[in-house]
């Protein structure tokens, strides 16, 4: 269970940070990064409670990490 929640906060963090050097979300690193991780996170507890998922741990953890920064609403903010 520890190796498994270590392995999201690392994929989830990657994801953020790709999603930034991309272009995806303009959000800036550190905030893309943590949305990424809280998503994660979420989806990590609820397949424990739940059983929901999509397989594998590592496909859970990118399908939820896109998935918060798609949801996260940041275009209300001011430029």
């Amino acid at each position: 269970m520890f190796p498994t929640i270590m392995g999201t906060v690392v994929i989830a963090g990657i994801i953020g940070y790709a999603s930034e050097k991309s272009g995806f979300t303009r959000n800036g690193y550190v905030q893309s990064i943590i949305i990424c991780v809280g998503g994660a996170f979420l989806f990590y507890f609820v397949r424990l409670m739940f059983g929901i998922g999509f397989g594998s741990p590592g496909l859970n953890a990118i399908v939820s990490s896109i998935g918060a920064l798609v949801i996260v609403p940041t275009h209300y903010r001011k430029r």
